[in-house]
């Protein structure tokens, strides 16, 4: 079978790497795919946003089946015209994609679905959104409304800070029109949980959970991005808690996108906050989280391709989806000066960091150059260990990770520390 997975980051080179574990896949396309991709797929230069030119594509190429990973092009509606040209698809139409592409309609559904989640206003007038702020108790959460790469939730530790968010995201435009209207809710406090979750609208099977580490650098300092590393499972997120995600967020959640119209099939992610009042939901994404796919894809025991098949054609309810019960650790390593301005084109050395059966290196933002593999954007690659615990799996990952070489190179140094002393505890 010919497969087209679109997109061209770490997330998409994990998903090809597990899709080319099924015997029938013959042929695996990516669009456009990155330097380290282009070792495990045919990388076509379309952007994942072309939606023409990946319809087009598919359509010439005899695509059987597509993987939608990213989230523009979900939004934009990839899967509804690949779809109207009869290639089955993994990912949601755009009416379901919503529940990421616009903040203020999931929170507006939690809302009236009775869904847990923090107590929030939205605004599309700056100084209504200024005076909210700065009307209740500090920390307070400002998010843009549409999509900004993972990086329009500012969190605000004091009135100054609260004033520059919404002069930031309103009416400096910094994320463009994601920022005409914003999300200003209360800051919650403890664990943070990722979990992943098949669906073919009907049935949710958890992925087993990740925690990832938002913040640039280390002791969660510096400015937010699209995730620094992640480790999994993640200790905080029991069978308890799990009990009550399932009864009281994931399976409500699928309920309610039902009833709006929305039916949801994909990968639904729950980005959520184990509070003292228990589970709430923080985000939704409607796709794989990056790089939480770097390291729940390797622990996967059943075939990928199979369930997303069966999560196109509503059969997932009868098909297995098993993880190994070890764990993993990814550790992201950047270009200089992300998630701001950075340089590209440094020349990359691996150093032998994939050497042993346990490692994997994901290419987030690489490229080819002459036959040589170089820099291409803010997160460069993702090193990835598995291990039978999760303190081997965080020492594993680190050692490869030490042997990776670009120019102006850097690493958090303190992936998973959380994880361990809530398992210590």
């Amino acid at each position: 079978m010919k497969l087209m997975v679109v997109g061209g980051g770490g997330r998409e080179h994990a998903i090809i790497r597990k899709l080319k574990e099924n015997p029938d896949v013959d042929k695996i396309y990516a669009l456009p795919g990155n330097g380290g991709i282009a070792a495990d797929a045919e990388c076509v230069p379309i952007a994942a946003t072309d939606i023409d030119g990946i319809v087009r594509f598919a359509r010439q190429s005899g695509v059987d089946f597509a993987v939608v990973a990213p989230d523009d092009p979900l939004a934009l509606g990839c899967v509804d015209r690949l779809h109207a040209i009869g290639v089955p698809c993994f990912g949601p139409e755009a009416k379901a994609a919503q529940i990421e592409a616009s903040k203020v309609f999931a929170k507006d559904l939690m809302k009236k679905y009775g869904i847990p989640t923090a107590k929030y206003e939205t605004f599309s007038d700056p100084a209504e959104a200024e005076a909210y702020a700065l009307s209740g108790s500090f920390p307070v959460v400002v998010k843009a409304d549409g999509l900004a790469l993972g990086k329009g939730v500012l969190i605000c530790e004091d009135a100054a800070q609260a004033k520059a968010a919404v002069k930031t995201i309103m009416l400096d435009k910094q994320f463009g029109e994601s920022g005409a209207k914003v999300v200003v809710e209360e800051f919650l406090t403890g664990p943070e949980v990722s979990v992943l979750a098949f669906t073919d609208g009907k049935c949710v099977k958890p992925m087993v959970s990740s925690m990832d580490h938002k913040r640039a650098h280390d002791g969660d300092t510096g400015l937010n991005t699209g995730g620094m590393g992640t480790v999994a499972p993640n200790p905080y997120y029991t069978p308890e808690v799990a009990e009550r995600c399932m009864k009281e967020i994931f399976l409500p959640t699928i309920a309610a996108m039902n009833a709006e119209g929305r039916p949801f099939r994909g990968c639904l992610y729950f980005g959520l906050m184990i509070t003292a009042d228990g589970p709430k939901v923080i985000e939704y994404n409607c796709r794989f989280g990056d790089p939480e796919t770097q390291v729940v894809l390797p622990l996967l025991k059943s075939d990928l391709f199979t369930i997303m098949r069966a999560c196109e054609y509503g059969t997932l309810e009868s098909t297995s989806v098993e993880f190994d019960g070890s764990s993993a650790c990814c550790v992201i390593l950047a270009s200089g000066g992300y998630p701001e301005k950075y340089e590209k084109g440094k020349a990359i050395d691996l150093g032998g960091a994939e050497d042993a059966a346990n490692l994997r290196v994901y290419h987030s933002g690489t490229a080819l150059k002459d036959g040589a593999l170089v820099t291409s954007g803010g997160r460069v690659l993702g090193v990835t260990a598995t291990a039978s615990d999760l303190p081997s799996a965080i020492r594993d990952a680190y050692a490869a990770a030490e042997k990776v070489s670009f120019e102006g190179g850097f690493m958090r140094h303190d992936i998973g520390a959380r994880a361990l002393k809530a398992i210590q505890k």
